[in-house]
């Protein structure tokens, strides 16, 4: 049966008000809103980080913000062809001991892309990636590990335990409304480098009772990078505030304002 004219007339009226209505949710913020993508590399690390266990409790905790979007590169061998440009960040999960893997290639590749306006996280060992490629690296992570030979009076870490992480910028984005808070982990101290950053958190330590930067931010470029030295295992990246700090960290590079 063909509608008579008013009772087409009633179902223009109808849909335009259900048009009108979508506009409008979708000006008050209602609509579906695209998720960031978030990359987290990793394959390869010293053998008491044991990657193939942590990298999915990495990307399960990141996910827990509904923001992001996270996915898994485990081929290293690939950072230097995979379009960087797709992601609004890239998590640097891993410490490569082969200076051709993954290469000069995707070092640059990398570092055109945060410089362009990507985002980058670094997380634990990851201040020992890029080893070969050191003095341009440093300027990308902002710090990184002095080698397996520590300075005169230095030394790699704290030895595995609990200790206090310190709010030390409490008005950054990142930070902002945190407590300290206690974690199980290796307290860094072997990072080195001159580039200007924001310490975010500190950490002191129990042996030569020194404070030493725990998470930091920098620029790079057009692009953003948070460096936090936590992660040693499963059970240190599901501690709440670092889990908590990690995902601030991510969602912060990507551009995403506010906390969830």
């Amino acid at each position: 049966m063909i509608p008579s004219r008013p009772a087409r007339l009633a179902l223009t009226l109808l849909f335009a008000a259900s048009l009108l209505a979508s506009a409008r949710s979708a000006l008050a913020g209602d609509a579906p809103k695209m998720k960031h993508r978030v990359l987290i590399v990793t394959g390869e690390d010293y053998p008491g980080h044991k990657w193939r266990e942590t990298a999915p409790v990495l990307q399960a905790e990141l996910a827990k913000d509904p923001r992001l979007a996270v996915e898994v590169l485990t081929d290293l061998t690939l950072l230097a062809s995979v379009r960087l440009g797709e992601y609004d960040a890239v998590v640097l999960h891993f410490k490569n001991y082969d200076p051709k893997v993954p290469g000069r290639k995707a070092y640059d590749n990398l570092a055109k892309y945060v410089e362009g306006g990507g985002g980058l996280v670094l997380l634990h060992f990851a201040c020992g990636a890029f080893e070969e490629f050191k003095a341009d690296f440093v300027n990308l992570a902002g710090r990184v590990w002095f080698g397996i030979n520590p300075p005169p009076g230095r030394r790699q870490h704290d030895p595995h335990g609990p200790f206090t992480v310190n709010i030390a910028k409490i008005d950054h984005p990142i930070t902002k409304g945190m407590a300290d808070f206690e974690t199980v982990d290796e307290l860094y101290t072997c990072l080195e480098g001159e580039r200007e950053i924001t310490v975010l958190a500190t950490a002191v330590s129990k042996i030569d009772k020194k404070p030493y930067p725990i998470a930091m931010v920098h620029q790079y470029g057009k692009g953003r990078v948070f460096h936090s030295v936590l992660g040693h295992d499963v059970a240190a990246l599901q501690a709440p505030g670092a889990a908590e700090l990690h995902r601030r960290g991510c969602a912060w590079v990507c551009g995403v304002k506010g906390n969830k």
